[in-house]
């Protein structure tokens, strides 16, 4: 009964780690990622950025890092924000926020 019980704690302390905690890290991130936009003031079409110039892009770590450091969520957030159509891009690969888009999204607080 005992190693039941311990199998079934394990199961529950990998389903918060392998599935809550990312998505809690990409809600934290997203409103990080709104403000990298308007602080870099990559607003409208005409102001567009690539992901270098908003400081966005993936920096390369080694194995151990990877494996025990913090997880960087900004890009995960940059995707979610792509698929909400909050964040567009152009022909040419550069990002900008839209905020008629963000103010008719879940996110239109931030």
């Amino acid at each position: 009964m005992a190693n039941t019980a311990f199998i079934a704690v394990l199961m529950i302390i990998f389903v918060v780690v392998a599935v809550v905690l990312p998505r809690w890290g990409v809600r934290r991130a997203i409103p990080f990622v709104i403000r990298i936009f308007r602080n870099r003031n990559a607003v409208g079409k005409q102001n567009a950025k690539t992901i270098d110039e908003l400081g966005l892009k993936p920096t390369r770590k080694g194995m151990i890092e990877t494996m025990f450091g913090p997880r960087d969520y900004r890009l995960a957030a940059l995707r979610s924000l792509v698929k909400a159509n909050v964040v567009q891009m152009t022909e040419d690969r550069k990002f900008y926020l839209s905020e008629e888009n963000l103010a008719a999204s879940k996110w239109k607080g931030y």
